[in-house]
Order: structure tokens, then sequence, then C-alpha cells
């Protein structure tokens, strides 16, 4: 399902050629971005990929949107202003109607996965907070000290330490995505891979392609991981190369790194 067509860059110009996030995108004002049911935006370090999707979640109104700020005290004028200045064309049904953008659809990053998986790792905190939810239950004070040194508190420890052994980094992320990313909806993912092992790094593109097929969703993902880009079924645009380049995954240097790199070292594994 195609829920956005496209979407084109400001065009216009400012004085200081260093003015945010005018200067990200100078060389791309003619461009535009033509969207299949999965887009990848490649791009090492700093090549404004994840710029791209908060722009594109800033116009659309996405859940998981950020601001970016000039100083202290509010949002820059200049990035709303660039944001008021790009567009875009929504999907279009058999029949030839708009599209609208799902309620469900938001930007997904890197650090909203992170965070969760720093909440699952602070055991101290959940044993904090399951001492406090019998707090807020009225539990006198007399009674929550023998809960702490209870068989009950301790078999609760058990289980906190269990989940956090059951579910590692990379399994949290797997379940943080799939909670997030319901039918029918439009997904901007930075960096999804991060905390996966290579296998579960294709676990998960594979079930994106499956959630593309099969659940009417749409995907635009920041990444520069050779295991998803070499494993998902989608259009890719090089931002290393200066513009909006289409390119084979096969094509791109990071993952021609990786081939370069075991081509070396090949005799090693035979």
């Amino acid at each position: 399902m195609i829920y956005l067509s496209s979407f084109m860059f400001s065009d216009q110009t400012v004085k200081n050629p260093n003015l945010y996030p005018y200067h990200v995108f100078e060389k791309m004002t003619e461009r535009v971005l033509l969207f299949r049911p999965i887009t990848i935006l490649y791009g090492g370090n700093a090549s404004g990929k994840s710029t791209m999707l908060n722009i594109i979640a800033n116009k659309l109104g996405l859940k998981g949107q950020e601001y970016a700020s000039c100083n202290m005290f509010g949002p820059c004028s200049y990035f709303m202003r660039f944001i008021g200045e790009c567009r875009y064309t929504p999907g279009e049904e058999e029949d030839g109607s708009v599209v609208r953008i799902p309620k469900e659809s938001r930007y997904i990053k890197s650090e909203d996965i992170l965070y969760e998986i720093k909440k699952i790792q602070q055991e101290q905190v959940l044993a904090d907070g399951y001492v406090y939810e019998h707090i807020r239950r009225g539990m006198p004070k007399e009674q929550r000290e023998n809960l702490k040194n209870s068989w009950q508190m301790k078999k609760a420890m058990e289980n906190i330490i269990f989940s956090q052994e059951k579910y590692s980094n990379g399994e949290t992320t797997l379940q943080m995505l799939e909670d997030y990313i319901e039918p029918d909806g439009l997904y901007l993912l930075d960096e999804p891979e991060v905390s996966l092992s290579p296998a579960n790094q294709v676990a998960l593109a594979e079930q994106l392609n499956e959630m593309a097929r099969f659940l009417r969703c749409q995907f635009i993902i920041a990444t520069h991981s050779p295991f998803l880009l070499g494993t998902l079924n989608a259009k890719i645009y090089d931002l290393d190369s200066g513009e909006l380049e289409e390119r084979r995954w096969s094509e791109l240097s990071n993952v021609r790194y990786f081939y370069e790199f075991f081509k070396k070292h090949k005799k090693e594994f035979e």
C-alpha cells in the first residue's frame, strides 16, 4: 500500500549557507523522492537520512516527530518555514481517490528503541516501582519493609531477572517494533537494526517485507545495515552520492566494504 507517493524538499534559498535544515538539502532541491511500499534512505553519518525522516514526519504530523530548536526558547522558525515549503503527494486508491495518512502512522527513532531497552535493564527501578505500587494501594510502612525482604518480593525480582534474560536487547527491539507497528499504517524507521544481531536484522527485514505485502503497511527506513539492505524488497536512495540517486544494494559503499573485507579473509573461512 502507498500512503505517501512522493516528497519534495524545499527549493527555496536563504542568505546564510549554513542555516539548518536548508544546507542539508541544498543539492537535492530539484529531486523528488518517489516511494514504494518499502523505501530505504541509505547513507553514513551526517548524510541527512535521519533529518529527512524527521522533516517528513513533521510535514505529515506523525507521532514521534521532533522539532529542531535554534535556542532554548523554542522551535526554530527556519525549521518550521522549511517544512512549510516542502511538498508531498499522497497515494491513490484504485478508483483514483486520495489515500489519507492513517492515524496509526508514526516515526520510530533509534533513540526510542534504546530508551525502551534502558528501561528494561534498570532492575532497581523496576523493583522500586514494584514497592511503589503497593504504597499507592495504601500498604502501611511496616508492611512495606517486610515486603522488601519477603518471599513475594524475591519471586517478583526473579521474574524481573528472568524477563531481562529472556528478552535480550535485540529481542526487546523486535518486540517493541511489533507492538508499535499495526496494519494499515505509514512507518518511518530510523536505524531499526540498533542492538540487533545479523540474524535478527534479517528476521526483522523479512517481517517488514510481510507487513508491507500482507498488512497494507508502508515503510520509509533510514539504514546502512547490509543485512537490511540485502533482505528488504525496497527502493534504495543513496544519500552518500551527494544526490538522491537510486542504487542497488550491492553497489553501496558500505556493502562493498563488507564484501571486500570478507573477500580478503576468504581463506580463513575455508
